[in-house]
């Protein structure tokens, strides 16, 4: 179930319209999020355990060559270090589609030219 099939859900279920009920789900994720990142528990009986884990470094593998590789323990800048490497491969994946789109159109040109 994504966010907006859950907000769906609560609008039926509350009588809330959709916007009430965007309203009421945002709300209770951001205060459970900003308790979680103050080091609180957040138990909601029969439901879930919303708390903060610390992860000791470890030894780990590459997959792509195999070779063991130290791990080191989750730092708190480390998130925004994590987002931006995806956004570098989107990137190479876009600038090698445009190469590939350029190659065709090239022998397009020359066999127009050889007729």
């Amino acid at each position: 179930m994504k966010k907006r099939e859950l907000i769906q859900a609560v609008a039926l279920h509350t009588g809330l319209n959709n916007k009430d009920a965007a309203k009421a789900v945002e709300g209770t994720i951001d205060v459970i999020l900003a308790n979680v990142a103050k080091g609180e528990v957040v138990n909601l009986s029969g439901f879930a355990k919303f708390a903060k884990i610390k992860r000791p470094a470890r030894m780990g593998r590459n997959p792509a060559t195999g070779e063991q590789i130290n791990v080191a323990a989750p730092a708190k800048k480390a998130a925004p270090a994590k987002k931006a490497a995806p956004k570098k491969a989107a990137k190479k994946a876009v600038a090698k589609k445009t190469t590939k789109k350029a190659a065709p159109k090239k022998a397009a040109k020359k066999g127009a030219k050889k007729r």
